[in-house]
């Protein structure tokens, strides 16, 4: 049975993007606040989110990299970074890397994460 770790809800920004003749890029920039029993923190400066869409097959790839800052489950500050990547149909598998002792493990487990629409952004659940 999934455990839910991490809610993050995500404000996203005004978008840029190119066109190219096979390939196009749209980056979106978000801010945002992630909670859970075990961190309670914000998106920091820089989260971005990467739409690559082939014209040609219409495949896409989706990927949004961005660091948390907060407190985890023992009162510490700490960051988390989060790689959250789909292609296709694949599903969400978000790789973390953290400085929190507490939170050490998160980087060593299979996750899983849903990404649903939300007022002018998403709702990211992260689970174990």
């Amino acid at each position: 049975m999934k455990q839910l770790i991490l809610t993050i809800e995500v404000k996203c920004h005004d978008g840029i993007g190119v066109r190219g003749r096979r390939t196009e890029v749209v980056m979106v920039p978000f801010s945002g606040r992630a909670y859970g029993e075990l961190f309670t923190g914000r998106v920091l400066t820089g989260g971005i989110d990467t739409q690559k869409t082939d014209l040609l097959t219409g495949e896409c790839t989706l990927s949004a990299r961005y660091m948390l800052e907060g407190t985890d489950c023992g009162g510490e500050s700490c960051r988390i970074f989060i790689d959250n990547s789909i292609h296709d149909d694949e599903g969400w598998h978000p790789k973390l890397v953290t400085d929190s002792a507490l939170l050490a493990e998160w980087e060593e487990l299979p996750l899983t994460a849903t990404v649903d629409g939300a007022d002018g952004g998403v709702t990211v659940r992260i689970y174990r």
